[in-house]
């Protein structure tokens, strides 16, 4: 019992921070929690990376990880979705994350709950917060025929210029 409590412990421990996310990026972090989470979810997941994405500020690559994990749990619990898209795109200005699934969407009440503030959800809130901390926008658009998050984040040149030298 004390070995698959240790095993729990550090499966928990990784999800929270991978180290591939600091050893080598956002990428390798992502395809590896993605294949995981698809095969414990049974959610088919496509992942869409710019070839050249290359490492991004270590506080933008936290935090669309977190995000990331978040929307795709999100997704899991609450859509029926079957399927998600995660897709990461970014210029010399900005990183921009879109997750989309094809599930039952928010109702109008739950949405003006978070964009209100009164939501008693933990998830959508500590993403809107983690995001606005480093400059960030997130916004959120849901029907009754699925939800797409968007996160976009300021790469900021001396912030670029610092984690180069990584």
């Amino acid at each position: 019992m004390l070995q698959q409590v240790t095993g729990e412990i550090r499966t928990v421990s990784h999800l929270l921070h991978p180290p591939l996310l600091d050893e080598v990026g956002l990428e390798s972090a992502l395809r590896w929690y993605v294949e995981g989470f698809a095969e414990r979810s049974k959610v088919s997941v496509n992942l869409e990376l710019p070839e050249d994405l290359e490492r991004l500020p270590q506080e933008c690559e936290l935090t669309l990880f977190r995000v990331v994990q978040e929307c795709l749990t999100n997704i899991h619990r609450h859509s029926g979705s079957s399927t998600a898209t995660v897709r990461i795109s970014r210029n010399d200005t900005e990183a921009k994350l879109e997750v989309k699934d094809d599930g039952r969407g928010m109702s109008q009440k739950r949405q003006m709950e978070i964009y209100s503030g009164e939501s008693s959800g933990v998830g959508l809130r500590g993403m809107r917060e983690r995001v606005r901390q480093i400059g960030g926008r997130l916004g959120i658009q849901s029907s009754a025929i699925g939800t797409s998050i968007t996160v976009v984040l300021p790469l900021a040149a001396k912030t670029r210029t610092a984690n180069e030298s990584r």
